[in-house]
């Protein structure tokens, strides 16, 4: 079958383009060290255990040792596969073909390959606590699929034919009550690797497991205009819609319901949910509509998001040509995924703090395997990729630049070679060189015009006729010959962007790159959260607002290039007209890697009652913080699993921008929750009321502390809840379980939000 159906353009693809950018060719460099260190066989020793095959090697500890092992062979399949395609590297060719052959090996009769046993899918169908196998067989099936792609070893083909195949005998026997509760937990972007399973194999049957995984009702609320990304768990939700726009691509029929729900759903995530580098969420979830000064911490901007982000806005460039999709492409490549890697030793990031006071941290190479050392994996194979696009289905064939750095392109359908050369934000001048083209080809050159751009001048060899602006590109409409020179100047400046709930807090940007501010680097110690993610600690006083002097922070902001001004010869900025004058130095965010760091800063007029306000609130997040023992953000999954979450007839939701964790009448979950030990501790949970009775208990060690209580009452509402753990309970304990039983017949119980254990 033909790939796509409805495209605009296509995508240069990886072997069709080379960048020279030296930063980028170190970030691919280091990558590609990392993923030939990683021992294969340790990586697919799971799948040979399913199948029964003797173990070649010990699986790798950290994620690899539970139940979402296996995702990293299926990221790290991708990126060897990706990073064949940029080098022509013959031995990592050599490695995803010995990949292909174990995994064809593994696989069951029955088609099914994963690297544990199908009882993981059997307990999300039976509403029992699993994590996330269906998002793990995307990563999965996305490896084989790219390494099919890249290198068209039929094999691989087979595998993914057959894998499919299983898919639709299990999804097949999905009821539409059974159907909604799967969709209910994790599953990355089964639509969207189903939807390319069948463009290649063109099997009703594949068609018809990709449509299982379509939430029609979410599609629908962003089709009609609605924001319900409240309480969403941010890359659960992303990937559905990258697989929306995916059946539009796919299928020659398809509803425009799917391709607008996916503009919506983007225009709502960039417009009202998004950081100044491009990334969003707190905790890994969405909050409400225009509120992220609010939730600016130190789990900010999940690395997994961006990476969805991007994959779903090149889709809709593709589809629509849209210029705001590239500008936002280039914005979050540059200030999220490139900020991401450690350039000495090509480690990723996990979360990405807004919070100003915390610093990078990156994962390990051998024994964490987070969900974002996957996606950096693939991030660092591509950094080639949504830089040239093209088309040659029109009267007069088209190509785009989308992004500015130093490249090389080869497009035998125009026919056209040619090489950018660029250095945005060290030069305002660039060049696009067309180094060969064929007898008499004439096409349009289509230069994006960056949304940072203040104003530009263009010419070819000289001359500027033929030179004309449309839709946000500079249209370049001519007969090309070889050595043309397409000189470009677009003028940087620096900027400020305000967060919606508080206006005076601000980030800067010069031209096309955020700026932080260096803020030391004492006590950079780490902390864990979740299934050992490691995050940074704030344990000091930092300081991250900044006095005006002499005027309001309306003039202050009117007149920012006069305020933050660039250093002579540097990319080195320091404000003027404050009380941190030549003291904060802000330096383009994505190469700012061992210290701590401030993006945003909230401004103040010094005499204000909006400082003494802040200041306020302010010791009082920070006394609450200092109080806090142990904190759950509820119904998450791998942060549940980190607190040893067990139950029966129990369940995980969302309402009203909270997550939940629920049990069925006579059901129960439980969590192991750290203690300050021989001290007295004090539970704080928010509960719901729902109009129905609720007859609940709550023990802590088998002892009951709260019994015999009732929820009842309307509204609808979620209160707050408070249980006192004496002292004597706690010595000698750095952990106590806490049991919610639903004593019911009837209602739920339902916990919401985090689940916060505190001592004085």
């Amino acid at each position: 079958m033909d790939m796509f159906k409805h495209v605009m353009y296509q995508s240069a693809n990886l072997k069709r383009v080379a960048v020279g950018d030296a930063y980028y060719a170190n970030a691919l460099e280091k990558e590609v060290a990392y993923l030939k260190s990683l021992d294969k066989d340790r990586l697919l020793a799971g799948f040979r255990e399913v199948k029964g095959l003797e173990k070649k090697a010990e699986v790798y500890p950290g994620w690899e040792s539970c139940e979402i092992k296996g995702h990293t062979l299926g990221h790290y399949l991708t990126a060897i596969s990706q990073a064949y395609a940029c080098t022509g590297d013959e031995s990592l060719r050599r490695d995803i073909e010995y990949v292909i052959d174990e995994l064809a090996e593994a696989q069951l009769e029955s088609g099914y390959l994963f690297a544990s046993g199908e009882y993981l899918f059997d307990n999300v169908e039976n509403n029992k606590p699993a994590w996330v196998p269906w998002y793990t067989m995307h990563k999965i099936i996305e490896g084989i699929i790219m390494a099919y792609e890249t290198t068209g070893y039929r094999k691989a083909y087979d595998v993914m034919d057959r894998l499919a195949d299983w898919v639709h005998a299990r999804t097949s026997r999905w009821d539409e009550k059974l159907n909604l509760q799967v969709l209910k937990v994790e599953y990355g972007g089964m639509n969207d690797c189903l939807y390319d399973v069948y463009s290649h194999t063109g099997k009703p049957e594949h068609l018809q497991a990709a449509g299982k995984f379509d939430e029609t009702a979410l599609f629908k609320a962003f089709y009609e205009g609605r924001d319900i990304l409240n309480g969403l768990h941010a890359n659960t939700t992303i990937p559905k819609f990258v697989g929306a726009v995916k059946r539009y691509m796919v299928l020659d029929d398809c509803d425009e319901f799917y391709l607008k729900a996916g503009e919506n759903f983007w225009d709502t995530v960039v417009n009202h949910h998004t950081y100044i580098t491009g990334g969003n969420s707190e905790w890994e979830h969405f909050g409400p509509p225009d509120v992220l000064d609010a939730r600016r911490t130190n789990c900010n901007c999940e690395t997994c998001n961006t990476y969805n982000m991007l994959k779903l806005s090149k889709e809709l460039f593709m589809v629509t040509g849209r210029k705001k999709y590239l500008d936002f492409y280039d914005n979050t490549l540059t200030n999220a995924i490139l900020s991401s890697q450690n350039p000495k030793t090509g480690m990723t990031m996990y979360f990405q703090p807004m919070a100003s006071g915390y610093f990078k941290v990156y994962s390990t190479p051998y024994d964490k395997f987070w969900c974002c050392t996957g996606t950096g994996m693939e991030n660092f194979t591509k950094l080639n990729d949504g830089i040239y696009y093209y088309r040659n289905d029109a009267d007069i064939p088209e190509v785009i630049v989308g992004r500015y750095v130093s490249s090389a392109l080869d497009i035998e359908e125009i026919p056209v070679k040619l090489k950018t050369d660029a250095d945005y934000p060290g030069n305002e001048e660039s060049r696009i060189t067309v180094l060969e083209t064929g007898d008499s080809s004439r096409f349009v050159l289509k230069l994006r015009i960056p949304d940072w751009c203040r104003g530009y001048e263009v010419d070819v060899n000289g001359e500027s006729d033929g030179i004309s602006e449309s839709d946000g590109f500079i249209c370049i409409d001519r007969i090309w010959k070889r050595n043309d020179a397409v000189n470009i100047t677009f003028r940087m400046s620096v900027t400020y962007e305000s967060l919606a709930d508080n206006r005076n807090t601000v980030g800067f940007k010069y031209g096309p790159v955020v700026l932080s501010a260096g803020l030391g680097t004492d006590n950079m110690e780490v902390s864990r959260t979740g299934v050992d993610v490691t995050i940074p600690t704030r344990n000091m006083e930092i300081k991250d607002y900044i006095l005006i002097k002499d005027m309001t922070v309306d003039e202050w902001l009117a007149g920012i290039g006069s305020h933050l001004v660039k250093r002579p010869g540097t990319l080195e900025f320091v404000l003027r007209n404050t009380d941190e004058d030549d003291r904060l130095v802000f330096t383009p965010h994505y190469k700012r890697h061992d210290e701590r760091y401030g993006i945003y800063f909230t401004l103040f007029d010094k005499d204000s009652d909006s400082y003494k306000e802040f200041l306020k609130k302010k010791e009082e997040k920070r006394r609450l913080e200092m109080m806090t023992v142990d904190l759950l953000p509820v119904g998450n999954d791998q942060y549940e699993l980190q607190h040893e979450v067990r139950g029966e007839k129990t369940f995980s939701d969302t309402w009203n921008g909270y997550n939940c964790r629920g049990a069925f009448p006579e059901g129960y979950f439980e969590y192991k929750m750290k203690v300050a030990e021989g001290r007295v501790n004090e539970l704080i949970m928010l509960l719901a009321r729902e109009g129905h009775p609720v007859d609940y208990e709550i023990q802590v060690d088998e002892k009951t502390l709260l019994s015999s209580a009732t929820i009842e009452g309307w509204p609808p509402m979620v209160y707050e809840e408070k249980i006192l753990i004496p002292a004597k309970m706690t010595e000698g304990r750095d952990y106590v379980a806490v049991k919610f039983i639903n004593r019911s017949d009837k209602a739920p119980l339902k916990l919401y939000g985090q689940l916060r254990m505190i001592s004085e």
